[in-house]
């Protein structure tokens, strides 16, 4: 893959925001004064051919990112690019059009099929609207279709209810990959099937993007999946980006203390390693995105939160090469006894400095543990 400095990026979105009424009623979008914050000022770039994860803890976010990008949901703020175009100024036809570029996998298999039509019919929908090819060849791209996702074309006139729920999710993947889009969005193509079919699943959607040269979007919650597919990840918390890297990056240096917690609660299949890590339990719940934190969203939970946090929202940038956080972080090493140095910054500069000495024969306290984990890195300590 080239370095994508050098390419165009084929969605780029760009402070990207959304918001719902509190309250329900026909005039609630009017008048309502109290919202819900369900996605606020995020931007990040994905590049032809490329796989980008978007991970976080269930209502952070991520289908709501998706679905604003694919404008079947319209955003409340920023702008989305598609090929150069801004999707918002595109008109209804334009949009039309748009979307035979960019496809949608839902997440569940067994909602996102229509019972009353056959597998034939579902596949074949999208080059029916769009007006692609006779019905003779309709029905043998079906077929072709099938095939690639490893099912018999002989049942292109079964019934949904005829089939499993990874059988079920195969047909979603292949209507999505029939017009053959450059963008797929999926929105937690496995979350619904077990392990092994996941598997499956997956490997299936390497083979169709080795194949078609398709970019993904894909959307999960299971940093194993995501690990096993996605060239670059980006980490959401309550609606905000806290963490973009290439996979490699993330899970070998997480930056941010919430993708340490994250990371840690992965298990790992080797008893003695198991055994022996320290696993990260955040304090509390998830604040409600009708009423976030101020300052840093995830200051309430955060281990090393300070005065400052609560009060200004960290600068996201780039803290190492190809990595972005709400903070910057520096570390020195010296022979026997390691120094950290950590400040929080902010738009107004440094806000924080903190020392940590840690030894052999130093008894560690719950910083310094933190420090020395590297916990400190993505918060802008040290």
């Amino acid at each position: 893959m080239a370095d994508n400095n050098e390419r165009t990026p084929l969605l780029k979105v760009e402070h990207l925001s959304k918001e719902f009424p509190a309250e329900s009623g026909m005039f609630a979008k009017r008048f309502s004064k109290r919202v819900v914050s369900a996605v606020n000022d995020i931007s990040f770039e994905i590049y032809p051919g490329e796989t980008f994860g978007l991970v976080g803890e269930s209502g952070c976010g991520k289908s709501t990112t998706g679905r604003t990008i694919m404008r079947l949901t319209k955003p409340t703020a920023g702008k989305v690019f598609f090929q150069g175009k801004d999707v918002a100024e595109m008109s209804k036809h334009e949009i039309k059009d748009m979307r035979r570029e960019m496809q949608f996998i839902f997440q569940d298999p067994y909602a996102s099929l229509n019972p009353r039509m056959t597998i034939g019919e579902i596949v074949s929908e999208p080059m029916t609207i769009h007006g692609v090819g006779t019905k003779e060849e309709r029905i043998e791209r079906v077929r072709e279709l099938l095939d690639v996702v490893g099912l018999n074309p002989e049942h292109i006139n079964r019934y949904p209810h005829e089939f499993s729920g990874g059988q079920r999710q195969r047909v979603g993947i292949a209507r999505a990959f029939a017009l053959k889009p450059k963008l797929i969005i999926c929105d937690e193509p496995v979350s619904a099937l077990d392990v092994s079919i996941q598997a499956q699943v997956l490997n299936l959607l390497k083979e169709l993007q080795d194949k078609f040269g398709t970019a993904y979007l894909f959307i999960a919650h299971d940093l194993s999946v995501v690990q096993h597919i996605s060239d670059r990840v980006a980490v959401m918390y309550l609606g905000k980006m806290v963490e973009v890297s290439d996979w490699k990056t993330l899970y070998s240096e997480p930056h941010h203390p919430y993708t340490q917690s994250l990371l840690s609660a992965v298990p790992v299949p080797d008893p003695d390693i198991q055994k022996t890590r320290k696993r990260i339990i955040l304090a509390g719940d998830p604040p409600s995105p009708l009423d976030p934190p101020t300052g840093c969203r995830f200051h309430t939970r955060c281990p090393i939160a300070q005065g400052i946090c609560s009060e200004k929202l960290p600068e996201f940038k780039e803290v190492a090469p190809g990595t972005a956080a709400p903070v910057t972080s520096r570390s020195r090493s010296r022979s026997r006894n390691r120094t950290s140095t950590c400040s929080c910054l902010f738009s107004s500069g440094p806000a924080l400095l903190l020392l940590f000495r840690t030894s052999s024969d130093m008894q560690e306290t719950p910083a310094a543990h933190f420090v020395r984990r590297g916990f400190l890195a993505s918060c802008g300590v040290f």
